[in-house]
């Protein structure tokens, strides 16, 4: 009995624990908890023709740089 209730505690601890770590994991300067900034957008991959000109990525040849 001591043993199950060990461990339904320790499982409480270990839920509440998370979700406190993800609720505001970015810190500004100072140390304080404030809203983490949005994830920036994927770079455009740009590609070269045969002779090493930049080519819009659909055209036949073009490689991605």
């Amino acid at each position: 009995m001591l043993k199950s209730l060990s461990i339904v505690a320790a499982f409480a601890i270990a839920l509440s624990g998370a979700s406190v770590a993800s609720a505001a994991p970015c810190k500004d300067a100072k140390g304080k908890f404030t809203k983490c900034p949005a994830a920036a957008p994927a770079k455009p991959t740009k590609c070269k023709d045969a002779k090493g000109k930049f080519a819009k990525c659909g055209t036949p040849g073009a490689k991605p740089v």
